[in-house]
């Protein structure tokens, strides 16, 4: 089966493409602000990853499969290289994607994300989903009441209610698959598969504020991406894109281009 995609800019035969890969919870409308700013020179493609969005679900999820979906699409539009944007779990997916078919990435763009293991972080927004499923709102207002008493950050309860819509039936449910995200948690929070070191050109790019990037990650991302470069946005966490968009475009057209 194929992801769901959206597809804006100049021809694919006429410009280089650009996938555009969000994170775990998010949908192809996250990043929205960057292909805003890449779709004057470049053909760019937002996909829905398994289990969010409009895509397909699946009992299966690890950086294996959503890799191979990726690489799917890529084959699927006649495309031989492409350069890959994604952010958090999105950056993982794209770096797997570059460590199993490397021919295929043009440039590798890793939003806020490190080639590493990390320890649970999303315990009580899996809570908090969970308790909006129960309850059964009937507005996104309600729904946010409920989240607030689990997350205290607007910010956050904004992102998440985003994938929050009417089903055929007329009742809210959350977009993304959240029973197989959750049975299937570990295996996002683990490492990518990194047999090899991979060549492609590579940045990362890193939130100043963000604990997702630190410096005792820095041999396992050279060991894995070894012609890997680094920038910094100051003021900006892991939510870099969207808290400092100029920066972060910015950043990302001057190597890409």
């Amino acid at each position: 089966m194929l992801l769901n995609f959206k597809q804006s800019g100049l021809d694919q035969k006429n410009a280089k493409t650009v996938f555009l890969i969000h994170g775990l919870f998010g949908s192809l409308e996250n990043l929205n602000v960057i292909a805003r700013a890449l779709e004057t020179n470049f053909h760019v493609i937002n996909v829905d990853l398994r289990n969010h969005g409009r895509s397909f679900k699946s009992d299966d999820m690890d950086y294996q499969f959503m890799a191979q979906d990726i690489i799917n699409l890529i084959d699927h539009l006649g495309l031989e290289s492409v350069t890959l944007i994604g952010h958090s779990m999105g950056g993982k997916v794209a770096m797997q994607v570059a460590m199993l078919e490397e021919q295929k990435v043009d440039k590798l763009v890793v939003l806020d994300i490190a080639p590493v293991a990390y320890h649970p972080r999303h315990d009580s927004i899996i809570a908090a989903l969970n308790q909006v499923s129960l309850h059964e709102p009937t507005s996104r207002s309600e729904a946010d009441k409920v989240m607030a008493e689990k997350i205290n950050e607007l910010g956050v309860r904004q992102f998440l209610l985003k994938s929050l819509a009417k089903n055929d039936l007329g009742k809210l449910e959350w977009r993304f698959n959240l029973s197989v995200i959750e049975k299937n948690y570990s295996k996002i929070i683990s490492n990518i598969d990194t047999p090899r070191t991979c060549l492609c050109d590579t940045l990362f790019i890193k939130g100043n504020n963000s604990d997702y990037i630190l410096p005792e990650h820095k041999n396992a991302i050279v060991s894995a991406f070894s012609k890997a470069r680094a920038k910094v946005i100051q003021g900006a966490g892991h939510w870099l894109h969207a808290e400092k968009p100029d920066a972060v475009n910015r950043s990302i057209i001057d190597f890409i281009q």
